[in-house]
């Protein structure tokens, strides 16, 4: 296929996937489609939407936490909301965000390949999500009031409370379906449908990222799944499984959670990571800096993320010995993270690097990522985390990880691809405002956090010690920024989707994958023939190899 075409004309033509086809209209050409690129655009409009609301929330609670007394709600609306502030941003945000929409649309692509392996399936999925995530925010207005339990539902919290518990808890088990099948889909894909010549180790690194996530999709969900089925048994028929006044076992819940929600912690950071491998290459302009070691680490970290569960169980009482190994695991487990970045600055290093928005965020990500990497092995040391669990500390280091991890990630992902899937671009002076505000708002907001979890300031807390009034009132105007940085950031891409610079290249930014060598947009089936691979654009070159410069990779 030609690389000097355009799908879109003069006139902005829409892409060719985005027109009605074949005998559905409207709306019910996209609810029923099994195009891949479509079911990804629908993932992309509820992923922010929800983030939207999950963004609202947070900005309640810090305009709450203004006071050491109280500013805005009760003590029971602020258990609901800090509730479902993590209930959408863990479950209906970051989990599936990358993967659902950038999977979705790019990894047919880049293996070569016209679709997923199950079309069907992947509508199913988002079915499953809308309809999961729909049910979160409807516990809002129904009777009861929305979960106040906090995102992991501990027992016995969540077997006593008032609120709309089995709601929700119904709402997360649909969710786990949908990220179950969305995982099972890109397995069977990748290792079915990539084209002739493609061979494992010439695959992109993102391709890798969600190879490794869809085995913990896969083999770790269906234990949330089965944990809070057996809580909704046991609030509708009293069985004692977890509740000690019913001859249950609490710890024998948060066992079961944790081995998902560990994990989960890795199907949310591995996709990012793999987003990061494919932008720090082509903006430094450098072959990425031992490509088998980044692919192989993403496959080290599902399989020691699955095993560090319990090193969030620290306080509880575990026994010497069982602490002692999750201890070493939490060690363990941060060597091919640390592989990853020693492999991202290493391909930096003598790079020729030109600071687009997607390479901001990239290096926001290393950045942000790395500090929460570390405050999470500082957890990992048994009589520190004592001290720290269930403080501040825990919520900054969990932002730090997620939010400044994948939500960077995500953010340099809608940068660098988003004008490879509409055919227009933003505007990059705004863009870079955008990053800024976002960057410096990002860390006056939750700095602080560490800071006051070190203090002592325990976590959803209503009320708290004036000594820690300072550093709510620096977290709260931290929260304007970054809030102004976001409204800037979408107000921009959105406004490119109708108004941009019509895209006259396929190749933009000069990447080595495959979809770059489709048109720009993607046809309907991404390929008028399936291509052949016969070089691995990814395989590491000398160092001494002269720096290409923009106009020579074009």
């Amino acid at each position: 296929m030609s690389n000097s075409s355009v799908a879109l004309d003069g006139k902005g033509k829409l892409p060719s996937y985005l027109i009605d086809q074949g005998k559905r209209k409207g709306l019910l050409a996209w609810l029923l489609s099994t195009d891949h690129k479509r079911i990804a655009i629908l993932y992309m409009i509820g992923v922010l939407s929800f983030f939207a609301v999950g963004v609202s929330l947070g900005f309640i609670i810090r305009l709450e936490l203004l006071t050491p007394q109280g500013t805005i709600i009760d003590a029971q609306a602020y258990n609901e909301i800090f509730t479902l502030h993590g209930v959408i941003m863990i479950f209906i945000v970051v989990i599936p965000a990358i993967p659902a929409i950038f999977g979705n649309f790019f990894l047919p692509i880049m293996i070569g390949a016209k679709d997923v392996a199950f079309p069907r399936l992947n509508l199913l999925s988002w079915y499953l999500y809308i309809i999961g995530g729909t049910m979160i925010l409807l516990s809002m207005v129904l009777p009861g009031g929305a979960a106040d339990t906090g995102w992991t539902f501990y027992i016995p919290y969540s077997v006593r409370t008032g609120t709309n518990m089995i709601f929700t808890l119904s709402a997360v088990f649909i969710l786990g379906f949908s990220s179950i099948l969305t995982g099972m889909n890109f397995l069977t894909t990748i290792h079915r449908l990539r084209a002739p010549g493609m061979g494992w180790f010439k695959m992109p690194l993102f391709t890798w990222s969600l190879y490794a996530t869809g085995w913990i999709q896969l083999l770790a969900t269906p234990i949330v799944g089965i944990t809070l089925l057996l809580v909704i048994i046991e609030r509708v028929f009293g069985v004692g499984l977890f509740d000690p006044t019913l001859g249950g076992d609490p710890m024998l819940f948060q066992h079961m959670f944790w081995m998902y929600s560990h994990p989960a912690v890795y199907i949310i950071i591995v996709p990012a990571m793999g987003v990061i491998s494919e932008i720090i290459p082509v903006f430094a302009h450098r072959t990425i800096f031992g490509y088998k070691f980044i692919a192989y680490s993403s496959i080290a970290i599902a399989v020691f993320g699955s095993m560090v569960w319990a090193h969030h169980m620290f306080a509880v009482g575990l026994s010497n010995n069982a602490e002692f190994i999750f201890s070493l695991l939490t060690f363990l487990v941060a060597i091919p993270s640390a592989i990853k970045v020693f492999n991202w600055t290493a391909t930096l290093y003598k790079g020729s690097i030109e600071l687009e928005a997607p390479m901001l965020y990239a290096l926001a990500f290393i950045f942000l990522f790395s500090i929460g990497g570390l405050t999470g092995i500082i957890q990992g040391a048994l009589n520190v985390d004592i001290y720290l669990t269930d403080t501040y500390f825990i919520v900054g280091h969990i932002h730090y990880v997620i939010f400044g991890g994948t939500g960077m990630a995500l953010f340099a992902a809608l940068h660098y691809w988003l004008p490879k899937m509409f055919g227009r671009m933003y505007n990059k002076k705004v863009a870079k405002v955008a990053f800024w505000h976002i960057f410096v708002g990002f860390n006056i907001l939750y700095f602080p956090f560490l800071i006051m979890g070190w203090l002592g300031m325990p976590r959803r807390s209503y009320h708290y010690l004036p000594k820690f009034q300072i550093y709510h009132i620096i977290a709260t105007v931290g929260s304007w920024i970054l809030v102004a940085g976001l409204l800037i950031m979408f107000i921009n891409l959105l406004r490119s989707l109708r108004t941009g610079e019509i895209v006259t290249e396929n190749n933009i930014w000069g990447g080595e994958s495959l979809e770059w060598k489709v048109q720009t947009p993607p046809i309907t089936e991404n390929f008028e023939e399936i291509p052949e691979v016969t070089a691995a654009p990814y395989e590491y070159k000398d160092n001494d190899e002269p720096v290409l410069e923009k106009e020579e990779v074009n």
